[in-house]
């Protein structure tokens, strides 16, 4: 992790509820407590379910324990301090403790993205491939080990990336972040120096190849799906293999609806309301709807 050596700043404030009516804030934190208590306790559920029925020991519910796991540390990494932050007068948070919660959430939220890719790829192998052989050879236990590893290593790969590129450059002057976490688009603009603006397009690169990377190859897999569907010659047998990758769908959907309100909103709808109302979809909501639909 960086240092303070690269930054005047020892602390950061964050101004994410400041401009909310006091009133409000109580209201919000219950709403979003339940959130994220419906999260944290229904990703577990499905986690137990999963360790306790044998029976679903599979590749496809591998990943999803695995994805429930990821769903939590992402929740865990972020809603805690935004709690703590909405019944807070003072709302700072240190350099390293800034640097630390970006890391961690850029690590999860792409080791989630990476783990909806694998998914996909699973339920072409079990839909394109149906052999039984087949299956078993191209998703034996090992095989599901090593990609579930390989998730968790780009998403680390990924989050420490994007951190130590943001927090290598100098910042000066104002120490507000208008957002109630470390976001990175946020915390740009507090940079100083020629080489922000570089800084800017290659994070902005990094994550959008990586996230549309992941994105088409789902819809890749997914066009080889529906084929394989199309030829089932009876509509039971086609209703029930679509079926088993609806919830897969549902979450991608919602991964991604979400994500694009947060970095592709027009420049119209910026404000501190919108921004602050908006980031909290993607780092609160999408999580449990997310788990919903995945059970």
């Amino acid at each position: 992790m960086p240092g303070q050596n690269y930054s005047t700043m020892s602390e950061f404030i964050l101004f994410g509820f400041s401009a909310f009516p006091q009133q409000l804030l109580p209201v919000l934190f219950l709403l979003y407590l339940l959130m994220f208590l419906f999260t944290l306790l229904g990703n577990l559920l499905i986690m137990a379910t999963i360790w306790i029925e044998h029976r679903v020991h599979t590749p496809m519910y591998l990943f999803l324990c695995a994805l429930s796991v990821s769903e939590i540390l992402f929740t865990v990494a972020i809603t805690p301090r935004m709690l703590a932050d909405l019944l807070s007068t003072h709302c700072s948070i240190t350099f390293m403790s800034c640097a630390s919660q970006m890391f961690f959430s850029f690590m999860f939220g792409f080791t989630h993205s990476f783990l909806l890719m694998v998914i996909g790829y699973d339920r072409y192998v079990a839909i394109c491939h149906p052999l039984h052989l087949h299956y078993n050879v191209l998703m034996s236990p090992c095989d599901c080990a090593r990609l579930v590893a390989w998730t968790w290593a780009g998403g680390s790969v990924m989050g420490m990336m994007v951190t130590m590129i943001v927090f290598h450059l100098t910042f000066c002057g104002s120490n507000m972040i208008h957002h109630f976490v470390c976001h990175v688009l946020s915390l740009l603009k507090l940079s100083c120096g020629n080489k922000t603006s570089s800084v800017i397009m290659g994070v902005m690169l990094v994550c959008v190849t990586a996230l549309i990377g992941c994105l088409f190859l789902i819809i890749l897999s997914y066009v080889f799906i529906v084929a394989a569907i199309l030829r089932i010659p009876s509509a039971e047998g086609r209703h029930k293999t679509f079926s088993t990758c609806v919830s897969h769908l549902t979450v991608v959907v919602v991964h991604y609806s979400f994500a694009s309100l947060i970095y592709l909103k027009p420049k119209g709808l910026h404000s501190m309301y919108s921004d602050a109302l908006m980031a909290t979809t993607y780092t609160v909501l999408t999580p449990s709807l997310a788990q919903s639909f995945s059970a």
